[in-house]
């Protein structure tokens, strides 16, 4: 409800979008490089991550450990920095930023817990210009090129890494579906001089069978939404969008996966569904019932808590994995 209202209410302010820009345009004149919160980097809007509060960051840690405990299953954990870690050379001087990597390393650590290193794969490519880059720079997402190579390191800490699709053949489609994405950063920061992004869909949903379950009844979806193309929130045309759960069914694929997970999952989830029988997203934010007995009950072989660091350490859904 409060989604929606505040759509609304966003779409009903009065020259909003220009009010916000001469603001931005203000503070730039005056020195300033942080608008609410994002700093303008050159061509690119990169969001101050703030340090977690009231010790959160540590219990949601130990939340993925006590699921380890309470599964005979194999529980991987991958904490996706945002690019304020991956691009913190392009912050503004004296730019403040919480440490990332030094909590990423905590979490590789966890006992219990097998490790997956998407620091490592994301840094390693941070300086690529393909396409728009690793991360969009009008959105705090990455990009499907970034999702790319989070697969691949998905997929490496499963023991599946022979099976990676080489960059160029994991672009079955090369065309943009859309050149006009201006994302959250775009409309936080009030910064609107920058040009959009493209988003591009890469793999095909031939032979896939897609069930979402928005309101506990399910319902035939797809990869991609494309209605989404023509409205604001584009990046929601990844699965439709945010959801308690979605299972992704591919007949010529070998095990059962099942992933925890924040909304950057969404456009990695069409490189998974090339490999797997069967793919489940679970998102806690929406999801009330137990993750393990889930996994249990539907036959699942691995658990994949996958979560962007600045989501992990505010979200306070993180307790239901210990159900």
């Amino acid at each position: 409800f409060m989604e929606k209202f505040e759509k609304y209410y966003n779409h009903q302010f009065p020259l909003r979008d220009q009010w916000t820009g001469l603001k931005a345009r203000t503070e730039q004149v005056l020195g300033k490089r942080e608008c609410n919160g994002v700093y303008l980097c050159g061509d690119a809007l990169i969001a101050k991550v703030e340090p977690p509060k009231d010790g959160l960051e540590e219990k949601n840690l130990s939340y993925v450990s006590r699921l380890a405990e309470r599964t005979e299953l194999p529980v991987y954990l991958g904490l996706i920095p945002s690019a304020a870690e991956i691009r913190k050379d392009d912050l503004p001087k004296g730019a403040q930023s919480w440490d990332q990597a030094a909590f990423i390393a905590r979490g590789l650590e966890l006992e219990g817990v097998e490790p997956i290193d998407f620091l490592t794969a994301l840094r390693d490519h941070a300086g690529e210009r393909t396409w728009e880059g690793i991360f969009y720079r009008t959105d705090h997402h990455w990009t499907t090129l970034g999702a790319y190579y989070g697969y691949a390191a998905l997929m490496e800490s499963l023991g599946r890494g022979e099976e990676v699709l080489e960059l160029e053949a994991a672009k079955e489609r090369d065309i943009p579906v859309s050149n006009g994405f201006q994302g959250t950063l775009y409309s936080q920061s009030g910064i609107h001089w920058l040009e959009p992004d493209s988003i591009e869909f890469w793999v095909e949903d031939k032979g896939l069978s897609v069930t979402s379950w928005r309101d506990g009844t399910p319902k035939e979806a797809s990869l991609y939404d494309f209605d989404y193309l023509g409205e604001k929130d584009k990046y929601s045309a990844f699965l439709g969008g945010n959801q308690p759960l979605c299972v992704i069914e591919n007949p010529e694929g070998t095990g059962k996966l099942l992933v925890i997970r924040d909304s950057y999952a969404d456009s990695m989830a069409p490189f998974l569904a090339l490999h797997f029988e069967e793919v489940h997203l679970l998102d806690p934010r929406y999801y009330r019932y137990s993750a393990a007995k889930y996994a249990e009950e539907n036959g699942l072989d691995a658990i994949a808590v996958v979560y962007s660091v600045p989501n992990f350490i505010t979200d306070r859904n993180l307790v239901l994995l210990i159900q």
